[in-house]
């Protein structure tokens, strides 16, 4: 007997809808409105639970973390004990980004305006795709004279790499295939690598 899958919490599935509605129209179109007509419910239904818009922002954010922690979780507990380079690593979880949580992505540059106001939001948002301690780790073990500063550089050089790739130049130019996009980023963050932990 197979068991059909646990359906998300009402307040779970109006915040996915929030995501969905500020990657595809950005964040004016994060409405309860547009989240009732999204989802099919009566009108009225987001508001019960987020009486603002400020509160379902907040919400849509907060649910974007944790799809963000459960992801890299599940990702990189996937590779324990993989002898993949690093920088191999580090071009599959951008390809996902890139590919599978492109909504995640979009999403959160749309909401990057209303989080601005709010500094715990604004944070989570912040952190949200790259964790700077994984990075700082990732460095150290490979021998950076400076893990700290080497670990914030490698999280800005990855966050240059998925912008170009979805809002910037490359998003509007490259034609390249899946695996060569792949192939581009792999050598990239392997040169960046290189050159943050080379020894001063």
């Amino acid at each position: 007997m197979t068991t059909s899958p646990e359906r998300p919490s009402r307040r779970t599935a109006i915040s996915d809808a929030a995501l969905e509605l500020a990657a595809r129209g950005g964040n004016h179109a994060v409405t309860h409105t547009g989240v009732d007509v999204h989802l099919g419910l009566p009108k009225g239904s987001t508001s019960y639970y987020f009486r603002t818009r400020h509160a379902l922002v907040s919400a849509a954010i907060t649910r974007l973390a944790e799809r963000s922690r459960a992801d890299f979780a599940a990702l990189f507990d996937d590779t324990t004990g993989d002898p993949s380079p690093p920088a191999d690593l580090i071009a599959r979880y951008l390809e996902r980004l890139l590919t599978v949580r492109r909504t995640d992505v979009l999403a959160r540059y749309a909401l990057a305006p209303d989080a601005r106001l709010e500094p715990e939001a604004a944070e989570a948002l912040a952190a949200c795709m790259f964790s700077i301690s994984a990075a700082t780790a990732l460095v150290r073990e490979l021998g950076a004279p400076d893990p700290e500063t080497a670990g914030r550089d490698l999280v800005t050089v990855l966050e240059g790499v998925l912008f170009d790739r979805t809002r910037g130049a490359r998003a509007h130019t490259s034609s390249d295939s899946a695996t060569a996009c792949v192939d581009e980023i792999r050598s990239a963050v392997a040169l960046w690598l290189d050159a943050l932990c080379a020894q001063q």
